[in-house]
């Protein structure tokens, strides 16, 4: 598996289902804190390639709502939406 789908199936796994699980309808995900719970060693541009990638949002069954901080930051922030 390349490491665009590992770190979406961890995202999906870690972070939307937990959202869902909880009842939540919305779920914010912050590029540095992926990078430090997955182990990643300056794989920054990785994280937020394959977040903001249209592949995610399908793969997830979900719709972004807001999108801050730079393209390829460690504060890169993403607000999703549940569906």
């Amino acid at each position: 598996m390349i490491l665009a789908d590992r770190i979406r199936q961890f995202v999906v796994e870690k972070y939307i289902v937990h959202a869902h699980n909880t009842g939540n309808s919305t779920v914010t995900i912050i590029a540095g804190v992926i990078h430090a719970d997955m182990g990643l060693d300056n794989r920054m541009p990785a994280i937020c390639s394959a977040i903001d990638a249209d592949k995610f949002l399908s793969f997830a069954n979900i719709y972004l709502v807001k999108r801050s901080s730079p393209n390829q930051s460690s504060t890169a922030e993403w607000v999703f939406a549940l569906r």
